[in-house]
């Protein structure tokens, strides 16, 4: 906690919204409406000022109904990199589903965006077979949230008995990208050899919508202006946090994403 602590800024008093960051994320697709809620919830019970929601048409109707602290965008593909480009920090992928349209978009926005950049769910399985638009990516901020599932098909085979932490840290130094490994006890691997291995978290959070709410508070803190090195392993442990709130008021059984969500501010009560 202390290290947490030391990282995550007082506000000041005199501040206003744009202090606090303008976040962009595409997201979701007809089926996977509950992603770029929790993302973009997330985004804002971490702190950040502004957050831009972008949706497709057929599901924008939902979205706007549902996210009452998010401006949501039915999406424009003709608009949507000059959009992107404004933002402090944005996340591609949570519900984004899958076709050769959305994954060419997805690598060619990475390809772009010169922005801080992070990819989670779909927005990584489009680079399966296409890691050298990452590599390409070297020297911008790429940040990528796998769970192991997502993170074989980035390898090209299974994990299986290889080392967490070694794979993980094998392949941020190749790709130039900051790796989150998911799971029990959640590996953050760093392009220059840094690594955490997080403290917190239980097997309540093991359900769908957990990891969109962790991608949203790397966001928010990124968009806040924190440094990668500092925003990444601190949303990692107070999503842990948070998920460990709620499993010692409601069990592990029980709890719920949309419980995480409720549990972020009070994570952040570091005092």
């Amino acid at each position: 906690m202390d290290l947490v602590r030391g990282w995550v800024p007082l506000r000041n008093r005199d501040s206003h919204k744009g202090d606090y960051g303008r976040v962009h994320i595409l997201s979701g697709c007809v089926g996977y409406t509950g992603a770029p809620y929790f993302a973009s919830e997330a985004a804002v019970r971490s702190g950040s000022g502004l957050v831009y929601l972008h949706v497709p048409q057929e599901i924008w109707p939902i979205l706007a109904v549902k996210c009452r602290e998010t401006m949501v965008f039915p999406l424009s593909e003709a608009s949507l990199l000059e959009k992107l480009s404004k933002a402090d920090a944005v996340l591609i992928g949570p519900g984004l589903g899958r076709d050769p349209l959305r994954d060419s978009r997805t690598r060619q926005l990475a390809r772009e965006l010169q922005n801080p950049l992070v990819l989670d769910a779909d927005g990584i399985n489009a680079f399966s077979g296409h890691i050298d638009v990452l590599k390409a990516r070297k020297g911008r901020l790429t940040i990528l949230t796998p769970h192991e599932g997502e993170f074989s098909r980035l390898l090209g085979c299974s994990l299986g008995d290889l080392d967490r932490a070694a794979a993980a840290e094998g392949f941020a130094r190749e790709s130039g990208c900051i790796v989150v490994l998911k799971g029990h006890r959640t590996i953050s691997a760093f392009p220059d050899g840094a690594l955490y291995v997080n403290t917190t978290g239980n097997p309540g959070m093991a359900k769908g919508g957990s990891g969109d709410v962790l991608s949203g508070m790397i966001l928010s803190l990124l968009g806040q202006g924190m440094s990668a090195e500092q925003a990444v392993p601190a949303a990692v442990w107070l999503h842990g946090r948070a998920g460990d709130l709620c499993a010692s008021r409601l069990g592990e059984y029980g709890m719920t994403p949309s419980d995480l969500l409720q549990a972020i501010p009070e994570a952040f009560q570091l005092k």
